[in-house]
């Protein structure tokens, strides 16, 4: 039998805030790996007029543009999961390896399809042969860990057992880092996933996209329903896109934020290991104290953390942080030194 929280993600604020008696506003949520920046949205959504059905032109031009890729080789979909989702459903496939931990939708999504599922270790065994003419899933950067890596090596062993390749970006905008959009000139079965509602902090705007070559994405297209997204969805997105500073920004901040909490984690002796992350979230491996000691702990001080028992191969001593503004991650370390000092 299945366990209920076998995919749950972090992020329940509501509930969280419901156990404990308090207003979601008061609480310090580090479980939600969402960008605690907002882009600037210029238009007013109050007058928007919704009476007619959405065109997303716009949104397809802009999106292509800033990927560099041409419209035709991009679909959108009704948020990442709902991606994923479309995705094993229609790629005819029935075999899949997954390098975990990852995010656990593709797990779901591969069972609930009925794929035979490989898992790859990444930590401790990345170069492991992959099945031939299968589905790869690789997230980079990872979660929950935020590593990135180069994926050349990786991706010639992919080739050359002639898999179908779907790299996860989910969380490339956070960094400097290169995406693989260059190798869809090469290979022609290689998928790439960007859900900008993390980047673009908003959640609640369900819009991700798979990039593939035209051909690809035509299969896709011709599987999905003419209306996916609202007109709400669109011109959000539309607008946090033409905000131009915003990435660069985003990166500056979040990268000062997590040097400054890193160096005062590495202070505390019940933290075993603190992954390396080039993304907006650390990955803690704890010792003497596991995940939900920890966030007991952090409820006095109204913070949550993400358990991450539920990940493949990591256990009840794995916890994430979610980096956000200074004095959220001030705050953190505060509670910290008080409950382990």
């Amino acid at each position: 039998m299945e366990s209920n929280n076998q995919f749950s993600h972090g992020g329940d604020i509501l509930a969280f805030s419901k156990k404990i008696g308090l207003k979601p506003k008061e609480i310090i949520d580090l479980s939600s790996n969402i960008n605690f920046l907002k882009p600037n949205i210029k238009t007013d959504l109050n007058n928007l007029d919704i009476s007619n059905y959405p065109t997303y032109e716009k949104l397809y031009k802009i999106i292509a543009k800033k990927y560099s890729v041409k419209a035709d080789e991009i679909e959108l979909f009704n948020g990442g999961s709902s991606a994923i989702f479309s995705f094993f459903k229609n790629i005819g496939l029935k075999h899949c390896t997954i390098y975990s931990p990852a995010y656990l939708e593709y797990k779901k999504a591969a069972q609930t399809f009925g794929f035979k599922i490989d898992l790859i270790n990444r930590f401790d065994d990345i170069k492991k042969e992959v099945k031939k003419n299968s589905l790869v899933i690789f997230v980079n950067p990872s979660t929950p860990d935020g590593r990135y890596y180069d994926l050349d090596k990786l991706f010639n062993s992919w080739t050359k057992k002639n898999c179908t390749i779907f790299i996860d970006e989910s969380f490339l905008d956070f960094t400097n880092n290169t995406s693989v959009i260059n190798k869809l000139k090469t290979y022609d079965k290689l998928y790439i996933l960007k859900s900008m509602t993390k980047i673009y902090s908003s959640a609640s705007i369900r819009v991700g996209t798979i990039i593939s070559n035209s051909n690809n994405i035509k299969k896709l297209k011709e599987k999905e329903p003419l209306w996916k997204l609202s007109h709400f969805d669109s011109i959000y997105l539309q607008n946090a896109i033409k905000d131009k500073n915003f990435i660069s920004k985003t990166i500056r901040i979040t990268q000062k934020n997590r040097t400054y909490t890193i160096k005062h984690l590495e202070r505390f002796d019940f933290i075993k290991k603190i992954y390396k992350s080039q993304a907006n979230y650390l990955l803690l491996e704890l010792q003497n104290c596991d995940a939900q000691t920890l966030q007991k702990k952090l409820i006095p001080y109204k913070i949550m953390i993400r358990d991450c028992s539920n990940f493949d191969f990591l256990n009840k001593t794995f916890v994430r942080v979610a980096i956000k503004d200074k004095t959220a991650m001030q705050k953190f370390i505060k509670a910290l030194k008080k409950e382990f000092r």
